[in-house]
């Protein structure tokens, strides 16, 4: 087993792999993981289906199968997709088993639906029915839109990953939504115990938008302040999670068996070649967390990863000291915001739109 990884793990962090596909699944390899580099979790997106499908030949007998029963492209994505996941799912459900919060497969709601509440709720509850597996997660975008979506499907029970949250602000509504439709399945019933979530929080796009910016207004003031605005902002994030945790209407919660909706860090790969292949993993180390990233970011880790203790807790007033000098730089923090929402939801679509692409071509190949 890795040790940097081991001592990753050992310091709170979950340690989730942003990637899946058949191949990793029948050839034993996601199982290897879990055994050999503290893997505890999976995420997937459209875009991690589309190169899996791509490139992979083991979905070609599926495929032929839902084309000659006459399945449109959109049902053959679902029954793709669905059975890796609940696969996947049972290849972490020991994990699952022996742990409160670890051993989740997420799967997204269709990304068309970001902006419609009615059916992302409907999207939700047919993949949880088809995937069928208590540890899975549903991903349901912090859309204005996708808030109360959140509510609801909490509220019957079903695990939620929140995904494409940036600011604190939208991070805060989400934590209301989760602690609401705890409380209307309380008030059902239903054990919350049973009921998970994490909440995406992406970090590496933060920097590459600000990044750019910094460097139009190109101030030595300006410049020095790249590659800080990310970090930053996510430790402000943790700071409102604890504030969250803190109180007396989520104490209410937990008192009966309510789980934490643990901060998920996303997008943590780095793209700037500048800065350090493990920044988003090393300066976000800190109990009741989650990072997933791809298995680039996984090897560098394992390779010359540094786990130097917590680099998130009490450093709230230093984060919002970075925020006090982009403005004073010129950065309009809440047009970032505001533009790597709109980005995201519609690199979210065009996702979809590339997957939708992919498999109709495979169709296409099994009807040849």
């Amino acid at each position: 087993m890795s040790d940097r990884l081991k001592a990753l793990a050992d310091a709170g962090v979950s340690i989730w792999l942003d990637d899946l596909s058949r191949e990793r699944i029948e050839s034993g390899n996601l199982a290897d993981l879990v055994r050999d580099k503290s893997v505890v979790g999976v995420t997937t997106n459209p875009t991690i289906f589309a190169g899996a499908i791509a490139d992979g030949e083991r979905y070609d007998e599926q495929v032929r199968g839902l084309v000659e029963q006459g399945e449109p492209v959109d049902r053959v994505i679902f029954e793709l997709t669905t059975e890796d996941v609940r696969n996947a799912c049972d290849i972490l459900a020991p994990v699952a088993d022996g742990s409160s919060s670890d051993g989740r497969v997420s799967i997204e709601v269709e990304p068309d639906l970001a902006n419609d509440t009615a059916a992302t709720i409907a999207s939700a509850q047919a993949l949880w029915k088809a995937v069928d597996r208590s540890n899975a997660l549903i991903k349901i975008p912090a859309t204005l839109e996708g808030l109360p979506a959140i509510t609801a499907v909490i509220a019957q029970g079903i695990s939620v990953n929140v995904t494409l949250i940036f600011s604190t602000e939208r991070y805060r509504a989400v934590m209301d939504a989760y602690l609401s439709g705890l409380e209307q399945a309380r008030d059902s019933g239903i054990d919350l115990s049973r009921i998970q979530s994490v909440a995406s929080f992406f970090v590496s796009r933060v920097d590459g938008e600000v990044d750019k910016r910094l460097e139009e207004i190109g101030t030595d003031e300006a410049l020095a302040l790249r590659g800080k605005a990310a970090l930053a902002n996510a430790r402000l994030a943790y700071a409102a999670f604890e504030e969250v945790c803190a109180s007396d209407r989520w104490k209410q919660l937990a008192d009966a068996g309510a789980r934490a909706q643990r901060p998920l860090w996303a997008s943590t790969g780095v793209k700037n070649p500048d800065y350090p292949d493990t920044l988003y993993v090393t300066e976000l180390v800190v109990a009741d967390t989650v990072n997933t990233m791809p298995e680039k970011t996984m090897d560098a880790f394992a390779d010359h990863g540094e786990v130097t203790g917590d680099t998130v807790s009490g450093k709230g007033d230093e984060a919002q000291q970075v925020f006090d000098r982009l403005s004073a730089a010129g950065i309009d923090f809440d047009d970032v915001l505001l533009v790597l929402e709109t980005e995201g939801v519609d690199k979210f679509k065009k996702s979809w739109t590339e997957l939708v692409e992919t498999v109709s071509g495979q169709m296409e190949k099994a009807t040849a």
